[in-house]
Protein backbone atom coordinates (compact mmCIF):
# COMPACT_ATOMS: atom_id res chain seq x y z
CA UNK A 1 0.00 0.00 0.00
CA UNK A 2 3.15 2.37 0.95
CA UNK A 3 2.99 3.40 -3.28
CA UNK A 4 -0.62 3.65 -3.67
CA UNK A 5 -2.67 7.28 -4.14
CA UNK A 6 -6.06 7.84 -3.37
CA UNK A 7 -8.49 11.05 -3.92
CA UNK A 8 -10.13 12.76 -1.62
CA UNK A 9 -11.51 16.30 -1.39
CA UNK A 10 -9.52 18.70 0.68
CA UNK A 11 -10.17 22.36 2.25
CA UNK A 12 -7.01 24.13 2.40
CA UNK A 13 -6.90 26.88 4.26
CA UNK A 14 -3.69 28.10 3.66
CA UNK A 15 -1.62 31.45 3.05
CA UNK A 16 -2.63 31.50 -0.49
CA UNK A 17 -6.30 31.17 -0.17
CA UNK A 18 -8.98 28.85 0.78
CA UNK A 19 -8.95 26.15 -1.75
CA UNK A 20 -11.88 23.59 -2.05
CA UNK A 21 -10.17 20.90 -4.57
CA UNK A 22 -9.70 17.20 -5.75
CA UNK A 23 -6.22 15.82 -5.09
CA UNK A 24 -4.18 12.94 -5.78
CA UNK A 25 -2.11 11.84 -2.43
CA UNK A 26 0.09 9.53 -1.19
CA UNK A 27 -0.97 6.94 1.44
CA UNK A 28 1.88 8.10 3.26
CA UNK A 29 0.12 11.58 3.94
CA UNK A 30 -3.20 9.33 5.62
CA UNK A 31 -2.93 9.98 9.72
CA UNK A 32 -1.98 7.56 12.38
CA UNK A 33 -3.65 4.80 13.28
CA UNK A 34 -3.96 1.22 13.98
CA UNK A 35 -6.90 0.65 11.27
CA UNK A 36 -6.61 1.48 7.46
CA UNK A 37 -9.83 1.29 5.23
CA UNK A 38 -10.84 1.90 2.01
CA UNK A 39 -14.07 3.98 2.29
CA UNK A 40 -17.37 3.22 0.24
CA UNK A 41 -19.52 5.98 1.36
CA UNK A 42 -19.76 9.17 3.52
CA UNK A 43 -22.32 11.35 3.67
CA UNK A 44 -23.31 15.27 3.33
CA UNK A 45 -24.24 16.69 6.87
CA UNK A 46 -25.02 19.74 7.67
CA UNK A 47 -21.71 20.33 9.60
CA UNK A 48 -19.94 18.97 6.56
CA UNK A 49 -21.78 21.79 4.50
CA UNK A 50 -19.98 24.55 6.75
CA UNK A 51 -16.84 23.13 6.59
CA UNK A 52 -17.08 22.84 2.94
CA UNK A 53 -18.15 26.50 2.17
CA UNK A 54 -16.46 28.18 5.14
CA UNK A 55 -19.91 29.47 6.78
CA UNK A 56 -18.71 28.12 9.98
CA UNK A 57 -15.31 27.64 11.81
CA UNK A 58 -15.93 23.41 11.50
CA UNK A 59 -12.24 22.39 10.25
CA UNK A 60 -9.26 22.56 13.31
CA UNK A 61 -6.03 22.24 10.81
CA UNK A 62 -5.68 22.41 7.51
CA UNK A 63 -5.65 20.81 4.79
CA UNK A 64 -8.37 18.69 5.74
CA UNK A 65 -10.83 16.35 4.24
CA UNK A 66 -14.40 17.15 5.77
CA UNK A 67 -16.61 14.46 6.02
CA UNK A 68 -18.17 13.60 9.42
CA UNK A 69 -18.88 9.66 9.33
CA UNK A 70 -17.99 6.51 6.63
CA UNK A 71 -18.71 3.05 5.82
CA UNK A 72 -16.33 0.75 3.92
CA UNK A 73 -13.58 -2.12 4.42
CA UNK A 74 -10.89 -2.88 6.39
CA UNK A 75 -7.55 -2.98 4.43
CA UNK A 76 -5.46 -3.46 7.25
CA UNK A 77 -5.13 -3.88 11.06
CA UNK A 78 -2.45 -3.93 13.60
CA UNK A 79 -5.51 -4.25 16.27
CA UNK A 80 -6.93 -7.88 17.13
CA UNK A 81 -10.50 -6.43 16.60
CA UNK A 82 -10.28 -6.00 13.21
CA UNK A 83 -9.08 -8.11 10.29
CA UNK A 84 -8.54 -7.15 6.28
CA UNK A 85 -11.89 -7.64 4.72
CA UNK A 86 -13.96 -6.48 7.63
CA UNK A 87 -16.43 -4.05 6.77
CA UNK A 88 -16.45 -0.72 9.25
CA UNK A 89 -18.83 2.27 9.96
CA UNK A 90 -17.13 5.46 12.14
CA UNK A 91 -19.26 8.29 12.96
CA UNK A 92 -18.24 11.14 15.37
CA UNK A 93 -14.75 11.23 17.30
CA UNK A 94 -13.67 14.40 15.41
CA UNK A 95 -13.36 12.77 12.33
CA UNK A 96 -13.46 15.54 9.51
CA UNK A 97 -13.29 17.68 11.55
CA UNK A 98 -9.73 17.13 13.62
CA UNK A 99 -9.05 14.12 12.03
CA UNK A 100 -8.80 13.23 8.23
CA UNK A 101 -12.44 12.56 7.36
CA UNK A 102 -14.64 10.67 5.12
CA UNK A 103 -14.38 12.63 1.74
CA UNK A 104 -11.55 10.21 1.13
CA UNK A 105 -11.17 6.90 -0.66
CA UNK A 106 -8.80 5.62 2.12
CA UNK A 107 -8.76 6.34 5.73
CA UNK A 108 -6.67 5.57 8.83
CA UNK A 109 -7.81 5.83 12.18
CA UNK A 110 -7.95 4.07 15.59
CA UNK A 111 -9.45 0.55 16.46
CA UNK A 112 -12.31 2.35 18.96
CA UNK A 113 -13.60 4.45 16.19
CA UNK A 114 -14.78 1.86 14.02
CA UNK A 115 -18.03 -0.08 14.44
CA UNK A 116 -18.50 -3.64 12.68
CA UNK A 117 -21.10 -3.29 10.06
CA UNK A 118 -24.60 -3.87 11.47
CA UNK A 119 -25.72 -7.02 10.40
CA UNK A 120 -28.79 -6.16 7.65
CA UNK A 121 -27.22 -3.19 6.29
CA UNK A 122 -25.13 -2.67 3.34
CA UNK A 123 -22.28 -0.30 3.61
CA UNK A 124 -24.45 2.53 1.39
CA UNK A 125 -27.63 2.26 3.51
CA UNK A 126 -25.45 2.42 6.58
CA UNK A 127 -24.50 5.81 5.84
CA UNK A 128 -28.09 6.65 3.96
CA UNK A 129 -28.60 6.41 7.83
CA UNK A 130 -25.01 7.68 9.04
CA UNK A 131 -24.30 10.42 11.26
CA UNK A 132 -27.93 12.05 11.28
CA UNK A 133 -29.75 9.05 11.81
CA UNK A 134 -27.54 8.15 14.54
CA UNK A 135 -28.32 11.37 16.09
CA UNK A 136 -31.96 10.38 15.57
CA UNK A 137 -31.46 7.55 17.33
CA UNK A 138 -29.91 8.33 20.17
CA UNK A 139 -32.33 11.36 20.54
CA UNK A 140 -34.74 8.21 20.84
CA UNK A 141 -32.84 6.21 23.32
CA UNK A 142 -32.97 9.72 25.59
CA UNK A 143 -36.27 10.46 25.74
CA UNK A 144 -37.11 6.33 26.26
CA UNK A 145 -34.43 6.63 29.11
CA UNK A 146 -36.71 9.77 30.39
CA UNK A 147 -39.90 8.08 30.57
CA UNK A 148 -41.28 8.49 26.96
CA UNK A 149 -43.74 5.76 25.55
CA UNK A 150 -46.17 5.93 22.87
CA UNK A 151 -49.55 6.87 24.43
CA UNK A 152 -52.62 8.91 23.77
CA UNK A 153 -50.49 12.49 23.14
CA UNK A 154 -48.75 13.19 19.97
CA UNK A 155 -44.74 13.39 19.89
CA UNK A 156 -43.24 16.00 18.11
CA UNK A 157 -40.34 16.49 15.23
CA UNK A 158 -38.92 19.87 14.22
CA UNK A 159 -36.23 20.77 10.80
CA UNK A 160 -38.51 16.93 10.04
CA UNK A 161 -37.58 17.32 6.38
CA UNK A 162 -34.02 17.17 7.07
CA UNK A 163 -31.68 14.30 7.72
CA UNK A 164 -31.80 14.24 11.48
CA UNK A 165 -35.75 14.85 11.31
CA UNK A 166 -36.35 12.59 8.23
CA UNK A 167 -34.91 9.46 10.35
CA UNK A 168 -36.33 10.42 13.09
CA UNK A 169 -39.70 10.92 11.93
CA UNK A 170 -39.36 7.10 10.63
CA UNK A 171 -37.87 5.48 14.02
CA UNK A 172 -40.75 7.20 16.16
CA UNK A 173 -43.45 6.10 13.85
CA UNK A 174 -42.50 2.55 13.63
CA UNK A 175 -42.18 3.03 17.39
CA UNK A 176 -46.22 3.62 17.23
CA UNK A 177 -45.65 7.06 18.34
CA UNK A 178 -48.37 9.34 16.48
CA UNK A 179 -45.39 12.12 14.87
CA UNK A 180 -46.45 15.50 14.19
CA UNK A 181 -43.24 17.00 11.78
CA UNK A 182 -42.37 20.90 12.31
CA UNK A 183 -40.82 22.14 8.70
CA UNK A 184 -40.49 25.65 6.88
CA UNK A 185 -40.79 23.48 3.29
CA UNK A 186 -44.46 22.51 3.89
CA UNK A 187 -44.20 21.11 0.19
CA UNK A 188 -42.45 18.37 1.75
CA UNK A 189 -45.83 17.38 3.35
CA UNK A 190 -46.39 14.11 1.08
CA UNK A 191 -42.72 13.00 1.77
CA UNK A 192 -42.91 13.39 5.03
CA UNK A 193 -46.63 11.73 5.31
CA UNK A 194 -44.74 8.99 3.83
CA UNK A 195 -42.19 8.16 6.19
CA UNK A 196 -44.91 7.74 8.86
CA UNK A 197 -45.91 11.69 9.94
CA UNK A 198 -49.32 11.37 10.73
CA UNK A 199 -49.82 15.39 10.18
CA UNK A 200 -47.47 17.42 8.73
CA UNK A 201 -47.14 21.85 10.69
CA UNK A 202 -45.35 24.95 9.19
CA UNK A 203 -42.72 25.71 11.95
CA UNK A 204 -44.19 29.00 11.97
CA UNK A 205 -46.44 27.84 14.62
CA UNK A 206 -43.93 27.01 16.88
CA UNK A 207 -42.29 30.01 16.56
CA UNK A 208 -45.37 32.85 16.90
CA UNK A 209 -45.42 34.57 19.84
CA UNK A 210 -47.78 32.50 22.27
CA UNK A 211 -48.83 32.28 26.30
CA UNK A 212 -45.93 30.88 28.22
CA UNK A 213 -47.77 27.83 28.92
CA UNK A 214 -50.40 26.74 26.39
CA UNK A 215 -53.13 23.49 25.93
CA UNK A 216 -51.02 20.60 26.46
CA UNK A 217 -49.95 18.72 23.32
CA UNK A 218 -46.65 17.06 22.83
CA UNK A 219 -45.51 14.00 24.80
CA UNK A 220 -42.02 14.90 23.74
CA UNK A 221 -40.11 16.37 20.71
CA UNK A 222 -36.88 15.43 19.14
CA UNK A 223 -35.79 18.92 18.44
CA UNK A 224 -32.92 19.36 15.81
CA UNK A 225 -33.27 23.20 15.56
CA UNK A 226 -32.85 24.98 18.49
CA UNK A 227 -33.25 29.08 18.72
CA UNK A 228 -36.81 30.32 18.68
CA UNK A 229 -37.94 26.67 17.10
CA UNK A 230 -36.82 25.35 20.61
CA UNK A 231 -38.40 27.98 22.52
CA UNK A 232 -41.64 27.52 21.14
CA UNK A 233 -42.11 23.56 21.81
CA UNK A 234 -42.01 24.01 25.64
CA UNK A 235 -45.38 26.09 25.63
CA UNK A 236 -47.14 23.06 24.60
CA UNK A 237 -45.51 20.41 26.47
CA UNK A 238 -47.50 17.64 28.57
CA UNK A 239 -46.96 16.93 31.92
CA UNK A 240 -43.56 15.13 32.61
CA UNK A 241 -42.89 15.30 28.44
CA UNK A 242 -39.24 15.49 27.56
CA UNK A 243 -37.52 17.35 24.37
CA UNK A 244 -34.49 16.10 23.11
CA UNK A 245 -32.26 19.09 21.75
CA UNK A 246 -29.77 18.09 18.96
CA UNK A 247 -29.53 20.60 16.46
CA UNK A 248 -28.71 24.78 16.02
CA UNK A 249 -29.66 25.48 12.26
CA UNK A 250 -32.49 27.95 14.10
CA UNK A 251 -30.06 29.21 16.17
CA UNK A 252 -27.74 28.85 19.57
CA UNK A 253 -29.85 30.95 21.73
CA UNK A 254 -33.89 30.58 22.64
CA UNK A 255 -35.75 32.37 25.80
CA UNK A 256 -38.22 30.15 27.33
CA UNK A 257 -40.34 30.71 30.34
CA UNK A 258 -39.51 28.39 33.72
CA UNK A 259 -43.32 27.45 34.38
CA UNK A 260 -43.09 24.26 31.81
CA UNK A 261 -39.64 22.90 33.81
CA UNK A 262 -41.62 23.72 37.37
CA UNK A 263 -44.94 24.13 36.79
CA UNK A 264 -45.64 20.49 34.41
CA UNK A 265 -42.16 18.76 35.28
CA UNK A 266 -40.45 19.21 31.20
CA UNK A 267 -37.60 17.69 31.00
CA UNK A 268 -34.68 19.06 28.20
CA UNK A 269 -32.05 16.51 27.24
CA UNK A 270 -29.14 17.55 24.70
CA UNK A 271 -27.73 15.04 22.89
CA UNK A 272 -24.59 14.46 21.25
CA UNK A 273 -23.21 12.26 18.49
CA UNK A 274 -19.80 12.59 18.84
CA UNK A 275 -18.07 10.69 21.77
CA UNK A 276 -20.64 8.55 22.42
CA UNK A 277 -19.38 5.24 24.49
CA UNK A 278 -19.10 2.34 22.63
CA UNK A 279 -22.16 0.50 24.29
CA UNK A 280 -24.46 2.96 23.47
CA UNK A 281 -23.32 2.95 20.32
CA UNK A 282 -23.83 -0.46 19.87
CA UNK A 283 -27.12 -0.19 21.13
CA UNK A 284 -28.08 2.51 19.16
CA UNK A 285 -26.73 0.91 15.77
CA UNK A 286 -28.53 -2.00 16.56
CA UNK A 287 -31.81 -0.67 16.75
CA UNK A 288 -31.39 1.06 13.84
CA UNK A 289 -30.84 -2.07 11.73
CA UNK A 290 -33.82 -3.21 13.42
CA UNK A 291 -36.14 -0.53 13.55
CA UNK A 292 -35.38 1.30 9.69
CA UNK A 293 -37.69 -0.06 6.74
CA UNK A 294 -34.92 -0.51 4.04
CA UNK A 295 -37.42 0.72 2.08
CA UNK A 296 -37.44 4.05 3.63
CA UNK A 297 -33.44 4.58 4.14
CA UNK A 298 -33.69 4.12 0.29
CA UNK A 299 -36.88 7.07 0.17
CA UNK A 300 -35.26 9.58 1.96
CA UNK A 301 -31.57 8.82 0.04
CA UNK A 302 -29.58 11.11 -2.72
CA UNK A 303 -26.39 9.57 -3.82
CA UNK A 304 -23.99 11.69 -5.71
CA UNK A 305 -20.46 11.65 -6.43
CA UNK A 306 -17.41 13.34 -4.49
CA UNK A 307 -17.08 16.07 -7.06
CA UNK A 308 -20.31 17.11 -6.38
CA UNK A 309 -20.22 18.14 -2.64
CA UNK A 310 -18.96 21.54 -2.94
CA UNK A 311 -22.61 22.35 -4.68
CA UNK A 312 -24.18 20.60 -2.57
CA UNK A 313 -22.79 21.98 0.56
CA UNK A 314 -24.26 25.00 -0.38
CA UNK A 315 -27.69 23.91 -0.85
CA UNK A 316 -27.47 22.06 2.63
CA UNK A 317 -26.06 24.99 4.42
CA UNK A 318 -29.23 27.40 2.88
CA UNK A 319 -31.75 24.58 4.62
CA UNK A 320 -32.70 23.03 0.83
CA UNK A 321 -31.89 19.80 1.13
CA UNK A 322 -34.79 16.61 1.70
CA UNK A 323 -33.68 13.15 3.94
CA UNK A 324 -29.96 12.37 3.76
CA UNK A 325 -27.06 13.01 0.74
CA UNK A 326 -24.67 10.09 0.54
CA UNK A 327 -20.95 10.58 -0.80
CA UNK A 328 -20.15 7.84 -2.95
CA UNK A 329 -16.05 8.58 -2.66
CA UNK A 330 -15.17 6.22 -5.73
CA UNK A 331 -17.93 7.53 -8.42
Amino acid sequence: MSDETFRALVVDEGSNGRRVELRQLPVADLPAGEVLVRVAYSTLNYKDGLAVTGKGKVLRSSPMAPGIDFAGTVVESAAPAFKAGDEVVLTGWGVGERHWGGFSQLNRVPAEWLVPLPAGLSLRQSMAIGTAGFTAMLCVLAMERHGLRPGERELLVTGAAGGVGSVGVALLAKAGYRVVASTGRMQEADYLRELGASEVIDRATLTAPGKPLERERWAGALDTVGGATLAGIFRAMAYHGVVAACGNAGGTEFTASVFPFILRGVQLVGVESVMVPAPLRAEAWARLARDLDPALIDRMTEVIPLGEVPAASETITSGQVRGRIVVDVNA
